[in-house]
């Protein structure tokens, strides 16, 4: 069921709203995704316009929260890239300025609303807002909030492990200024394997894209979701999951979790919705038994959604 004062759905009685902080393109599908050459040609009937641009090839990948209502409590599903950060390897999130807040406080929810913000992972994209910028500090951005973050990943880009072993030099800056004020401010709370966060909600570790990676899985009241993250960062990763993005770290884990993930999706009619699809931004899969992987059945009846930039 849609809503479309507030932009949102509703599986069983959770309230699903999607805040994009920004969408456009991102880069060509074959940096995105290195291993699936020929699919965009294949499925351009249904990956165009939305996922791909042929025209100037490039693929198209929006940065989103997902707001969800559960049980009396306000949830944030990643945090997207943050203001006035120092990213100067990643020339896309460089000094990024977005009325992000003003995007969910126009979804209805105000800071101090958040009860939980999941982080599905350590990545500059999904952290950025766990804090702000309070003269010259930064401190964390939803003060009663609990930030529900992988151990994993927490160890693997922290400075027990000299920052993801500097395979990156901005994790170092990522963790600086988006994880180690949530430490200090006493508001982190790490996990591994599953984490319930309520009768409706359960965090899942799904690794491989990075060390601690998870899902969040929904169920209520017959309706079923999966928050998958950065476990597919293109459709394409449907039609052939052993498919990686440029960004997983451990590419043979990141494709075993991506299989199984989708195996149950399709088994149990569960919504996928990926952190950075565009167009809808999620959708129900089938298993395609000819091809032996899977394939799109309909996407989600989501409304025009917020953009900040």
């Amino acid at each position: 069921m849609t809503n479309e004062s507030s932009q949102s759905i509703w599986l069983g009685e959770v309230e699903v709203i999607r805040v994009r902080e920004w969408q456009g393109f991102f880069t060509s599908p074959d940096t995105l995704v290195p291993d699936a050459a020929g699919l965009w040609q294949d499925n351009k009937d249904w990956l165009a316009p939305d996922h791909w641009q042929p025209e100037q090839d490039q693929a198209v990948l929006a940065l989103q929260t997902w707001v969800l209502r559960s049980a009396g409590q306000t949830i944030l599903i990643d945090t997207g890239v943050g203001n006035g950060r120092e990213r100067p390897h990643a020339p896309h999130f460089h000094h990024w300025q977005t009325d992000f807040l003003g995007a969910l406080a126009k979804a209805g929810v105000h800071p101090d609303d958040v009860d939980i913000v999941v982080n599905t992972h350590i990545h500059a994209d999904h952290v950025g807002w766990n804090t702000h910028d309070v003269g010259g500090e930064w401190v964390p951005t939803f003060p009663r909030a609990r930030y529900l973050i992988p151990a994993a990943d927490d160890f693997h880009f922290g400075p027990a492990n000299s920052h993801g072993k500097d395979r990156n030099p901005d994790d170092r800056l990522v963790y600086e200024d988006s994880i180690a004020p949530v430490h200090r401010s006493g508001q982190a709370v790490l996990w591994d394997g599953t984490h319930r966060i309520d009768e409706h909600l359960t965090l899942e570790s799904a690794p491989g894209h990075t060390p601690g990676s998870c899902v969040l899985r929904l169920a209520s009241e017959g309706e079923r979701a999966v928050f998958v993250g950065d476990l597919l960062h293109s459709p394409v990763q449907i039609v052939q999951p052993s498919c990686n993005s440029c960004f997983c770290l451990d590419p043979v884990q990141a494709a075993a979790s991506r299989h199984r993930v989708l195996q149950r999706a399709a088994a149990e009619r569960e919504l996928l919705v990926p952190a950075h699809f565009a167009g809808p931004g999620a959708l129900n899969i089938r298993t395609d038994a000819d091809a032996g992987t899977y394939a799109p059945a309909g996407w989600a009846p989501w409304p025009a959604t917020h953009n900040t930039r």
